[in-house]
């Protein structure tokens, strides 16, 4: 490889505390990442590597969209900044009233924030406020699910399920619980489309009701797909048993849709992909192509009006942040949406699901693969870990994919993947020859 190309020497490294990173590990052999375009990233010695997970999930639309870096432009040539506390810019009812016409009905109100772990804190507040609203303020549980990621407020730990992120911060929220994840190897490896086995794993929420008394739970959040906890795929009629359960019991059903929001799997969200519509919705990542940190929360009619037909004066909903709205971000956004309405990106996934499909189960039968869950553009390679050595397999495997090329995402000794939806059939197949010719190198 070439020279390191960078401005950065050893005692540089120091001021910034990396997030979500062996820090002392990444400095001692650090991988800069300075040009992006289209699929591709190039790090700081040279080397192209396909990105093969959207950045974080996030670049849907692909690198360096001159129409969004355009938008984002103009609109800083004309208005840079303005809050949204007692004001408004145009630029955020147009963007809401763009955004809703996407989305499905009844989920017709936005509130704007910067992010993923926002949007899921709002949306946990919004469904408090409502219930106390109702006259049912005995309405204060909280129910996440296992292996769930919802960010890195205390909200969002506190309803998350993954234990590595919450045991260095204390009990969290009181009143959270969780139920069962939906994860069955044994039973459900290697499924083509959504896996057969485990509806019934929705009435785990009649098992916390009868626990909790269900007129004390406000809300149940879960992801359509979880991503961080390594594409958890819910089973066929799992969601809409779910929504039944609540519907039954007057609980809210959050969807957090900030990974399969825009695109992901081939629809505008996973709600609309599945059938089933929750009454909250959190949308991030993909929402501005990543440009511009930004992140949503749809509500029904029903909240909304609820909210509106307070008869108290005043501020509806005491919530909001400095930035909820910014007007760069609604630039960003409104030139996101245009490039998914002309290019049709919102049902690509679709359109390459069963291509992509077809290539991650080739990886059925490599060595140490013990399941493969993919849907849409999103998919996970799950290798038997090293005895004595977790984590260490998956960390290698990844390592050696971004040598020949291919940037995969390791979590543990899951292979996680969510490409740009620009991705071509040829681009697929090579991530899947790299991945499966690494897996054999490293058995």
């Amino acid at each position: 490889m070439a020279k390191l190309d960078h401005n950065l020497v050893a005692e540089d490294l120091d001021s910034y505390w990396m997030p979500f990173t062996p820090n002392r590990m990444f400095k001692a052999k650090p991988r800069f990442i300075v040009k992006a375009r289209g699929i591709h990233y190039y790090d700081s010695n040279g080397h192209e590597v396909i990105d093969g997970s959207a950045g974080l999930w996030c670049v849907n639309a692909g690198h360096y969209r001159e129409e969004i870096n355009q938008a984002v432009a103009e609109q800083l040539s004309t208005l840079d900044f303005a809050h949204s506390f007692n004001s408004g810019h145009p630029y955020a009812f147009n963007y809401a009233n763009r955004l809703v016409e996407h989305f499905p009905d009844p989920l017709n109100h936005v509130f704007f924030t910067n992010s993923g772990s926002e949007a899921v804190d709002t949306a946990l507040k919004i469904a408090l406020a409502f219930h106390k609203g109702r006259g049912q303020g005995s309405r204060q549980r909280l129910i996440g699910r296992e292996k769930a990621y919802h960010g890195m407020g205390f909200g969002g730990l506190s309803v998350g399920g993954l234990v590595k992120n919450r045991s260095a911060f204390g009990v969290l929220l009181a009143g959270s619980d969780h139920i069962r994840h939906t994860l069955d190897i044994e039973r459900n490896a290697f499924s083509r489309g959504l896996p057969e086995y485990g509806e019934e794993l929705a009435d785990d929420l009649e098992r916390l009701a009868g626990l909790h008394g269900a007129d004390n739970i406000a809300a149940v959040i879960v992801e359509p797909i979880a991503g961080a906890g390594g594409v958890i795929l819910p089973p066929k009629n799992y969601l809409k048993r779910l929504r039944e359960i609540c519907t039954r019991h007057g609980i809210l059903l959050i969807f957090d849709e900030v990974i399969t929001g825009f695109g992901r799997l081939g629809a505008t969200c996973a709600a609309e992909r599945f059938g089933v519509t929750p009454d909250i919705m959190t949308v991030a990542k993909g929402i501005t192509n990543a440009t511009i940190p930004m992140g949503a929360v749809f509500v029904s009619d029903e909240i909304y009006e609820t909210f509106m037909a307070t008869e108290e004066p005043g501020v509806e909903l005491n919530h909001g942040y400095t930035y909820s709205g910014h007007p760069l971000a609604c630039a960003a956004g409104m030139a996101t949406l245009d490039i998914f309405d002309k290019e049709g990106l919102f049902t690509r996934a679709s359109t390459l699901h069963d291509h992509w499909t077809d290539n991650a189960l080739r990886l059925e039968g490599a060595p140490n693969v013990i399941d493969v869950r993919c849907f849409g553009l999103i998919a996970a390679v799950e290798l038997a870990s090293r005895e004595g050595e977790p984590m260490q397999r998956g960390a290698e495997t990844g390592n050696r994919c971004y040598e020949k090329g291919v940037w995969v995402r390791n979590i543990g000794d899951i292979l996680v993947l969510s490409p740009p939806l620009v991705i071509t059939e040829q681009e697929i197949t090579r991530i899947f020859d790299t991945i499966l010719e690494t897996v054999e190198e490293t058995a």
